[in-house]
């Protein structure tokens, strides 16, 4: 019986927060992987890769998945920043080079601030997902994203393994 409700309790936190990825699947576009020293996690994304989109972000949403995020992607490699105008939860922000590498994190914005948050230069993505989610699993400069959005031919984690 206690076994049982531990099994139980641990299937709904599996459910709850971001999947294990399984390495082997192909690339998708609602979904990106994060290959970090402690495994590989999975988050369920939405593309906001024109101006508009960009510009909206996450806005005026009260509550996220902890297995969802938004993947902004620009046109080239740039200098980025961010504010969080309108923007009603915290979120980790990774900023991510043109091969797929988290250059930067900038953990657990504060909704509503329009201090800009500078990502730095050479940056082609920005994954946001809840604040304080990057921490907790364990995701840091260095690790490697996997999302079909990147070119494949200088992706350091292809969609298809080389």
């Amino acid at each position: 019986m206690i076994r049982r409700a531990f099994l139980g309790c641990l299937a709904g936190l599996l459910l709850a927060s971001p999947a294990l990825a399984d390495v082997s699947a192909n690339c998708i576009e609602d979904q990106a992987q994060i290959r970090t020293a402690n495994g590989t996690v999975r988050f369920s994304v939405e593309i906001a890769d024109d101006a508009a989109e960009r510009a909206k972000g996450l806005m005026f949403r009260e509550k996220m998945a902890s297995s969802a995020g938004m993947l902004f992607y620009f046109e080239r490699p740039q200098s980025v920043s961010f504010w969080m105008k309108n923007t009603l939860i915290p979120l980790d922000m990774l900023f991510i080079s043109p091969e797929g590498r988290v250059e930067k994190i900038h953990e657990n914005t504060v909704p509503g601030d329009l201090t800009p948050i500078m990502g730095g230069s050479g940056i082609l993505a920005v994954l946001e997902i809840n604040g304080g989610l990057a921490r907790k699993l364990g995701i840091k400069p260095g690790d490697v994203i996997r999302h079909p959005g990147f070119d494949q031919s200088v992706a350091l984690w292809p969609c298809s393994e080389r």
